[in-house]
């Protein structure tokens, strides 16, 4: 009864429901309960365990076949489309670092000349979005095209070298931030770019994470369904820049959402319609021990390196506090509740 009741209470606040779980069948094998259509396949270059891949396969999933992709410079182009082979199996093009979003206007404005409706999308990391792409995305809202923006955020530019980012968290260690006597990894905050998207007031922007696939193409059906401007940040965790073990990839990315350093949002005009609520919050160390970019804070008897856990902890809980991330009770749209639901029906082994 109290989960009827939630649902009934999020169609009556955001007009969207998570979808109810489905009854598994004998018959239909994990292999059957794929979709159809990939619009990202296999077969591309990408590192064991790499994030940034499996959410643009997630995301062109939930996209459909009838799309055009303009793709910047970066990890994602890179091991996509090693010449003369190509992973996409939907119209695509390279763009340069700096102006996916500026290219993807004109494949817009093109298909609206022509009549014709294909959705186009634009790609880019936290490189070719927060920072050097950031001047053509912003044009790219206020002129209203109608166009999904997707930044893969794995927090650095891990193509180049894993130098730092204005998307690299505080006190991370890359080649161009290290951690050694002068200073404990980068000393600037993450760019809250969300909080800029918002501020153009589209008509929608959202956080995601791989580590919740069901969110995460939730948000992406959404989006596809609005004409205009959208916008989606997936957090995207990088096993060799982040420097964890491939296998826990997944694992890393809920740690952070739980924690309260990746909060998962939605905004509409400006305004923040909808949350993920975290069930139990994890203290910040739980995400920090888990990755080689943050050794350097987990070591004993070092007090900057207690200072710096402290100042993340704070940054977490400031988020936790703003967004009113922490839950109460079991619920079937938290971070707990919405991975109890997979493809084809609940996952084995996970509470009902």
């Amino acid at each position: 009864m109290q989960d009827q009741a939630r649902l009934a209470e999020l169609r009556q606040k955001f007009g969207r429901e998570p979808a109810a779980p489905s009854e598994p069948t004998a018959e239909r094998t994990p292999r059957e309960a794929q979709p159809r259509f990939r619009g990202l396949e296999s077969g591309h270059r990408a590192c064991q365990g790499c994030g940034e891949a499996l959410a643009a396969r997630l995301v062109m999933e939930s996209a459909g076949p009838d799309v055009m992709v303009a793709n910047a410079t970066g990890c994602l182009e890179v091991f996509t489309t090693p010449w003369p082979q190509s992973a996409w199996r939907v119209p695509w093009i390279h763009s340069l670092f700096e102006n996916s979003a500026a290219v993807a206007s004109g494949m817009e404005a093109a298909m609206k000349a022509k009549g014709q409706n294909t959705k186009v999308l634009a790609f880019g990391g936290d490189g070719g979005t927060y920072d050097i792409g950031f001047q053509a995305l912003s044009g790219m809202l206020e002129r209203y095209h109608n166009i999904l923006y997707v930044c893969y955020d794995n927090e650095a530019y891990m193509n180049t070298g894993i130098q730092r980012s204005s998307s690299t968290p505080h006190a991370a260690t890359t080649t161009t931030s290290p951690a050694g006597k002068e200073r404990m990894g980068k000393r600037h905050l993450k760019k809250d770019l969300l909080s800029i998207i918002a501020a153009h007031h589209i008509p929608y922007a959202a956080s995601a994470s791989v580590a919740y696939p069901q969110d995460l193409q939730r948000k992406v059906r959404y989006a596809m369904g609005i004409d205009g401007p959208t916008f989606l940040v997936v957090h995207s965790p990088c096993p060799l820049g982040w420097r964890h073990a491939s296998a826990l990839t997944i694992e890393v990315a809920r740690k952070a959402v739980e924690c309260g350093l990746f909060p998962l949002v939605e905004l509409e005009r400006g305004a923040v319609t909808n949350i993920m609520p975290i069930r139990q919050v994890r203290p910040v160390t739980d995400y920090l021990k888990l990755q080689g970019r943050f050794a350097h804070l987990t070591r004993d008897g070092d007090p900057r390196a207690q200072e710096e856990r402290d100042h993340l902890q704070a940054l977490a809980d400031y988020n936790i506090n703003v967004f009113g991330l922490a839950g109460d009770g079991d619920d079937p749209v938290d971070t707990s509740g919405i991975t109890t639901v997979g493809r084809g029906g609940p996952l084995a082994g996970r509470p009902q």
